[in-house]
């Protein structure tokens, strides 16, 4: 069952596409700005811009820095909070189930590769399994992703409370880091997803080889045959 080693190159590359994927979609779950509000006239954010992720808010400022930080105060964003808006609790949540599914995705695509280097024929079970584990991933991601940049397109506030001394709304709002990064890796475990699901087992060379033998004994009965009616 050898043959099988040379026929999943391309699911072998799905694999480190996979993994890159993988790893920007925890990248991105980590990083505070998925949304960027320009704020002016504050006397407490000094640098006029402030950062919304899905765990914290954040700003700068030299007079009420947070602790373990320089210049910076930031407000944890809890998901049974009153103000924590939709498109946030939903990506606290889907987020972190897309980071487990696709762990496993992963784990499934070095089983499948595994069987493949050792012959196994029910290989493109274990793939297909991997690449629908990788697109579910990615559904998960693309889920809060989409959301909140919509928010951000429609310009969404968010109607922090006062500890946060964040203001009613932002003049203006646009895309942070962690909403590209997020949609980078979602888009490569949705790549990921369907080459795993492509993969077909080749025709075995082995059979074209057991008629070989037979052909040439068949023709060379006949010619010994045919030499001794002469």
């Amino acid at each position: 069952m050898t043959y099988l080693a040379h026929t999943a190159h391309a699911q072998l590359a799905a694999f480190g596409v996979s993994c890159v994927g993988w790893t920007l979609t925890a990248v991105a779950l980590g990083l505070i700005p998925w949304r960027v509000w320009l704020i002016s006239d504050s006397e407490v954010i000094s640098s006029g811009v402030a950062w919304v992720g899905l765990w914290r808010a954040c700003f700068n400022t030299h007079t009420m820095v947070t602790p373990g930080f320089r210049v910076m105060h930031c407000e944890y964003i809890g998901l049974s909070e009153a103000f924590t808006p939709p498109e946030i609790g939903a990506g606290q949540i889907l987020m972190v189930l897309s980071l487990v599914v696709g762990m496993f995705g992963n784990a499934g695509g070095v089983y499948a590769l595994r069987n493949v280097n050792l012959g196994v024929e029910r290989v493109r079970l274990s793939f297909l399994a991997t690449g629908g584990l990788c697109l579910l991933a990615a559904a998960m991601s693309l889920i809060p992703l989409l959301w909140n940049l919509s928010s951000v397109v429609t310009n969404q506030t968010i109607a922090f409370p006062p500890d946060f001394k964040m203001p009613q709304a932002p003049n203006s709002q646009h895309v942070g880091s962690g909403i590209g990064v997020g949609l980078v890796g979602s888009i490569l475990m949705v790549i990921s997803g369907i080459i795993f699901c492509k993969y077909k087992l080749p025709l075995k060379p082995l059979q074209k080889e057991e008629v070989h033998p037979e052909g040439r004994g068949a023709k060379d009965n006949l010619a010994f045959e045919s030499l001794e009616h002469l």
